[in-house]
């Protein structure tokens, strides 16, 4: 589950490690008092031969780029190898958790910041002590904890946003969006682009379902979490059929794909994304994707911060985590390895801003300097975004399949007609029944 805090001071606080936020004075080993000033690495371990299974998702830009981490690590240690698994994100939680399920899970495992806490709380991560977190802000930590303990660490800050097609917009004639648009002035340029798409093309994706779409825009309208910190089902019903009616109207003007068309959408796939194969113009999209985007279709793409209401849309997040599950047996050099994968420089050479800019603040300052003009652009969506935008804290244990199962078989319904909205919010609410406390 995932949920943000609508304080800018929070905000602010949570936003990128280094240059961009005032980090902790001191480090604190994981798991250990967090005004602990000193941080020692993982125990050292012995020259035996140890591979390590490890798993992510991910686009081509993050694979190679893993691939090229791992392959340096394995020559600086070379007693350690590595079987890597990784694939896009769809069916990827569904394969690490039959995996972990059968007490076969990776001994590293690439974690979403809203699985964290069901993770953690089904004892399935082992804690992460010695890990070196010194140069790490401790409100980006927070999410990867439990107990007191530090049981997943995060890589990068991102900030969600969309993305565009501004060749294809200044083609057409359509006025790009800007930093700090609504979403009335959002769903304006939908309807405007309508006359001036041809047959086959459309605006965005049909968003009617999507559980993310919707946060924002519920946040943007001063209603808060969709599931409230203390757990209750809290989707403000008139908020919810605004926001699916609106798509609704879409549909039928065509402004949005047919539910076949819309269901085919595989992002960052060279022929099944919408956006690069140039049937929508416009998605979501985080900031430390843009790279991959831009690889598809140079100089095409362009970012904005999400549409805005009385409240910012978008929000700051950690990117994601890596954890070691808590059956592995080969903990001790995975540790290792995680500890070396978040804060070496030379991993951070290869790794740059694959999964957001790294939250080692040495290594994020470093990294600012001497961006790529793409990674530039993703930075300066993150940069757009921290002045009030909303933050993501660690969700409500025992949500997960409510967002992953529940809300997208009622996208789906939604996308193919097969319910109306007032049904879907009243499916919503019953399902949400069994995992409220």
């Amino acid at each position: 589950m995932i949920k943000w805090k609508r304080s800018l001071t929070v905000v602010v606080a949570a936003a990128l490690a280094g240059s961009l936020v005032a980090c902790s004075s001191g480090g604190a080993k994981s798991g250990t008092d967090p005004k602990a000033t000193a941080a020692a690495t993982p125990a050292a371990s012995s020259n035996e031969p140890v591979k390590l299974r490890i798993m992510w998702w991910g686009s081509q830009v993050r694979h190679e780029a893993t691939l090229a981490a791992l392959k340096l690590y394995s020559e600086k240690h070379p007693n350690v190898t590595f079987e890597p698994e990784y694939s896009g994100m769809d069916g990827y939680l569904d394969k690490l958790s039959t995996q972990a399920a059968a007490n076969n899970a990776p001994d590293l495992i690439q974690l979403d910041p809203g699985w964290v806490s069901d993770w953690a709380g089904r004892n399935q991560l082992a804690p992460l002590t010695g890990v070196d977190v010194a140069k790490i802000d401790t409100k980006v930590l927070s999410g990867g904890q439990s107990g007191g303990k530090q049981y997943a660490m995060p890589l990068g800050s991102v900030a969600y946003g969309m993305i565009f097609d501004k060749a294809a917009m200044d083609k057409l004639g359509l006025k790009a969006p800007q930093n700090g648009w609504s979403w009335d002035d959002f769903f304006a340029l939908a309807k405007e682009a309508k006359t001036k798409l041809p047959e086959g093309q459309y605006f965005t994706k049909d968003y009617a379902g999507d559980y993310f779409a919707y946060s924002a825009f519920q946040y943007a309208k001063g209603k808060g979490m969709v599931v409230s910190a203390d757990g209750k089902f809290n989707v403000d019903q008139a908020t919810f059929l605004e926001w699916t009616k609106k798509f609704e109207e879409l549909r039928k003007a065509g402004i949005v794909p047919p539910a076949d068309v819309n269901a085919s959408d595989k992002e960052f796939d060279p022929k099944m994304d919408l956006m690069v194969s140039g049937k929508i113009m416009i998605r979501l999209g985080f900031s430390n994707n843009y790279s991959s985007w831009d690889s598809l279709k140079k100089g095409a793409y362009a970012l904005v911060t999400m549409p805005r209401g009385t409240e910012a849309g978008g929000w700051l997040k950690p990117s994601m985590y890596l954890a070691v599950s808590a059956g592995s047996k080969k903990a001790e050099e995975a540790k290792k390895f995680l500890n070396w994968f978040v804060n070496d420089p030379e991993a951070a050479k290869i790794l740059t801003t694959t999964r957001g800019l790294p939250v080692n603040k040495d290594i994020a300052v470093s990294l600012e300097a001497s961006m790529s003009e793409t990674d530039k652009i993703g930075s300066a969506l993150l940069h757009a975004t921290e002045k009030d935008g909303q933050t993501w804290t660690p969700g409500v244990k025992g949500w997960t399949n409510f967002i992953d199962k529940d809300w997208t078989l009622v996208r789906d319904q939604l996308s193919f007609g097969k319910v109306t909205p007032e049904k879907a919010f009243e499916q919503l609410k019953t399902a949400a029944q069994s995992y409220e406390k």
